[in-house]
């Protein structure tokens, strides 16, 4: 018989590599990230989340605040050296794990975010990377959703002076090239051929998940597929539409080797101001 905590504890389990992938951007440390997840595994066993009815963003939010209070920690211990946390090859879980790892957080990146204040890296990863919104992050850090917006944006100048290996910038473009020539042909298999199947699309109208969701919504937009460039979006491959020769729309993707895992659509220009967008 299925108890309700093994119930729970499933559920925990569909979010576990969601929860690492947080948690290893905002520590660095693949041992910590995992102390991280299963601190919110603690966290959640003990809650009544009979009213949760987002589990993952609840979810998100406990591992935010763990990390935080983590990095916090390590700040008034005395600040390691970054080689020092992060593990060694033998240490990580499995080849699956380090090559998500490997994909999704370089080293240089890493590097850039040890130079953060916790709340400027709180702020950068969910949201940038997490879009997690502003009203949530404020509520993890204490403080108005404008100052988290602030926050990030700091963060967000400092990570655009870290370059992309040429190498993951071609295989970007490869698969954004793929995107691309499947959107505007309106071809569905095509677009599920480089969606992850879990890639979440989001925009101003909402949030789209599942890759066939995404794929059909893609698909029915041949016509702006037609118009928009490749970009260099902060520094990774990504799509731009122009107009008299300013950006009016945004694609923005989160790669893992060659499938897009995530996709935010961005038009509202007071967005399109913080980002640095270079025709490719």
């Amino acid at each position: 018989m299925t108890t309700d905590n093994d119930f729970l504890a499933e559920r925990f389990e569909a979010y576990r590599g969601h929860l690492g992938a947080v948690a290893y951007r905002m520590l660095g440390s693949a041992a910590e990230a995992e102390d991280a997840v299963q601190e919110a595994w603690v966290r959640l066993s003990r809650s009544d989340t009979g009213e949760v009815t987002n589990l993952g963003g609840w979810l998100t939010t406990v591992v935010g605040r763990v990390c935080l209070d983590m990095l916090r920690s390590r700040r008034t211990r005395g600040e390691e050296p970054l080689e020092s946390r992060l593990p060694a090859p033998s240490e990580e879980p499995d080849p699956a794990q380090r090559a998500l790892l490997a994909d999704s957080v370089g080293l240089a990146l890493l590097v850039v975010l040890d130079t953060l204040s916790p709340a400027e890296r709180l702020a950068f990863v969910l949201h940038d990377m997490f879009g997690v919104p502003f009203e949530e992050i404020a509520g993890i850090l204490g403080r108005t959703p404008a100052s988290a917006r602030q926050l990030a944006s700091r963060a967000r100048r400092r990570v655009r002076g870290v370059e992309a290996p040429e190498a993951d910038l071609a295989r970007q473009r490869r698969v954004v090239d793929a995107f691309l020539a499947a959107a505007r042909d309106g071809d569905f298999e095509g677009l599920l051929a480089v969606l992850d199947p879990d890639v979440v699309a989001r925009s101003e109208s909402g949030v789209n998940s599942g890759a066939a969701r995404v794929a059909a919504g893609a698909a029915s937009f041949a016509h702006l597929a037609r118009l928009a460039r490749p970009a260099l979006i902060d520094g990774a491959t990504g799509l731009a539409l122009f107009a008299d020769g300013r950006v009016t729309q945004v694609l923005a993707f989160t790669f893992i080797a060659d499938r897009i895992t995530e996709i935010d659509i961005i038009t509202a220009p007071s967005r399109l101001a913080e980002l640095t967008v270079e025709e490719a």
